[in-house]
């Protein structure tokens, strides 16, 4: 009996957090506020590099770059020898140094580190023959290197040699990879769901893979500025092609979710072997340019296609320290308990009610009538939960911040009680001097609980405001029931787009609708929350499709046990 009583006290003291890794998108990282008004943080067009025991991340217009040992927990590095306030950075490791180099119209230089944690680096080539805007550099096994390029509604994707051990001079003609094609494409239709149809489509954003002798071309459509902000690929057999469009596409694709967007990065393999995708995800509310980024992992599969999952990808995961076989090896840590939950606060401004801070939209948020310590935000989660982890997504409204600044950190205490009436802190950051605008937080053990309530201490500028207060954990009920009857209508006219409609589930918080171009390649996901009926706008004219529905809640996830085929509903 005491063994037994021993075990129960260890279990409930365990600290989870502890030799845990887990991240929560969007990345947290110390964004910055950009040099000129209006006064919004950007980070987007992300190329993530191993060098020397650590991944290294460099983002459009940051000032810097950051360091990590385990992709979840990044170390800033501000330097003002290589050209950080450029858009689209991109950086490849040649033997025991590493190379850089950003967008230009004027000049395009290379610089180089043999120890970029330093911060120092020199010039490689002064610049190269002609303008290049969001570049990316590849090394082939038989040591030729390749630049890859553009970014224009117009222009192509394009392609040259480049000899490294010649100055980087340029070897032989520039060669056009990829077009526009947004007539056959619905991913790259302008919109927030590939529904505003124009005569243009901006590609951007390539990135070159090699999988198994074959080159994967990746590219950036429609804008950045769009949920729908997604990357496909097209595979050659050459580095210079000619390349054909992959039939599942986009590889990389993420609509729904607290936040949108998966385009514009770069896909790159940890120290496990393991392939990642980073992308750009998109808030888009102060300034188009209002951007994040966002992390999920990326797959070959046994025929040698790519893809990204992107399956609740806003909720915590654990970063594995193995070699994954699929997407079975990253399924969510812990569920979503805040969604559409009853919220109380000290104070709203108009526009900007407590109920913002748990709609799962990062778009929309609450704010407080002031940033004085005291303004505080609550969450009735119904009933008790078994909380884990709190993101907190920091909206920072009537703010009038530009740059960085070290002055620039929340403070603030969340609490936890099962009555509303007596509290116990859970996270005390009123001490806190990190910037985290996107805080996820393990809690040291788990909190049986139903009211969390966060309170301020201190904002850097304007009012305390917060577009996401999460809360993650597990119920004590049933997972839902799985969806056994919907419908799937292909639009005959318009074949890029597809229309499901279900019976919705009175137990379910959610749907994540999986789809492909095989019934065992259901690569793609969309996620949405209480409705019975979804649109989707991003398909390939000549592709066939298979659809399943999953359920979720905040007891776990329901597999769909239907898959139906696009082109026969019945």
């Amino acid at each position: 009996m005491n063994n037994i009583l021993c075990l129960l006290a260890l279990l409930l003291s365990f600290d989870f957090s502890a030799g845990h890794s887990t991240v929560c998108n969007p990345i947290d990282l110390n964004y910055r506020f950009q040099i000129n008004p209006p006064s919004y943080r950007e980070g987007a067009d992300p190329t993530v590099v191993w060098f020397k025991d650590r991944y290294y991340l460099f983002v459009s217009m940051s000032g810097g770059y950051w360091h990590s040992k385990d992709l979840a927990n990044w170390s800033f590095i501000e330097s003002s020898q290589i050209p950080t306030e450029d858009y689209a950075p991109t950086a490849i490791v040649i033997q025991d140094t590493m190379f850089f180099m950003a967008s230009s119209r004027k000049k395009n230089t290379i610089y180089k580190s043999p120890d970029p944690l330093s911060g120092n680096w020199q010039i490689a080539k002064d610049s190269i023959d002609f303008d290049v805007w969001d570049p990316a550099l590849f090394m082939d096994d038989d040591q030729r290197l390749y630049l890859y390029w553009g970014c224009s509604p117009a222009v192509p994707i394009r392609g040259i040699e480049l000899d490294y051990r010649n100055n980087f001079n340029v070897i032989g003609n520039q060669t056009d990879l990829v077009k526009a094609n947004l007539k056959e494409n619905g991913w790259e239709v302008f919109g927030d769901h590939n529904e505003l149809v124009k005569t243009f489509s901006w590609i951007e954003g390539a990135w070159l893979n090699k999988y198994e002798g074959k080159y994967y071309l990746q590219y950036a459509s429609p804008g950045t500025q769009f949920k729908s902000y997604n990357d496909a690929v097209y595979v050659a057999a050459t580095p210079l092609g000619p390349y054909k469009l992959q039939d599942h596409n986009p590889f990389s694709y993420k609509q729904g979710g607290f936040i949108g967007g998966a385009g514009h990065g770069s896909t790159f393999q940890d120290e496990y072997g393991n392939y990642w995708h980073i992308g750009t995800v998109s808030i888009s509310v102060k300034h188009n340019f209002e951007r994040r980024l966002g992390l999920w992992p990326a797959f070959f599969d046994k025929d040698g296609i790519l893809y990204t999952y992107t399956a609740y990808g806003d909720f915590p995961h654990e970063m594995p320290s193995y070699k994954m076989t699929g997407p079975e090896d990253y399924q969510p840590e812990w569920m979503l308990l805040s969604y559409d939950k009853m919220a109380e606060a000290s104070s709203s401004l108009p526009g900007h009610p407590e109920k913002n801070a748990a709609d799962e939209d990062i778009r929309t948020y609450w704010s407080a009538g002031s940033g004085e310590p005291g303004e505080w935000l609550m969450l009735d989660l119904g009933t008790n939960y078994d909380v884990y982890a709190i993101q907190v997504n920091f909206a920072e409204h009537n703010t009038s911040l530009l740059g960085r600044s070290d002055a620039i950190y929340y403070q603030y205490k969340i609490e936890s009680s099962s009555n509303k009436e007596s509290w116990e802190t859970i996270a005390d950051k009123t001490k806190n001097t990190v910037d985290s605008p996107h805080d996820f937080i393990v809690l040291p053990r788990k909190r049986s609980t139903r009211f969390i309530r966060i309170t301020n201490f201190r904002v850097p500028d304007g009012n305390f405001a917060i577009s996401g207060f999460r809360v993650f954990g597990f119920g004590t009920g049933s997972k839902p029931q799985p969806v056994k009857s919907f419908s799937v209508d292909r639009n005959q006219e318009d074949r890029r787009e597809v229309t499901l409609n279900w019976t919705k589930q009175s137990d379910a918080a959610g749907y994540n609708i999986r789809y492909g171009t095989a019934p065992d390649k259901l690569y793609q996901n969309y996620q949405v929350m209480d409705t019975d009926s979804l649109s989707i706008r991003s398909l390939n004219i000549f592709q066939d499709y298979y659809f399943t529905i999953d359920a979720f809640n905040e007891n776990g996830i329901r597999e769909g046990e239907t898959i139906v085929c696009s082109s026969n509903p019945s």
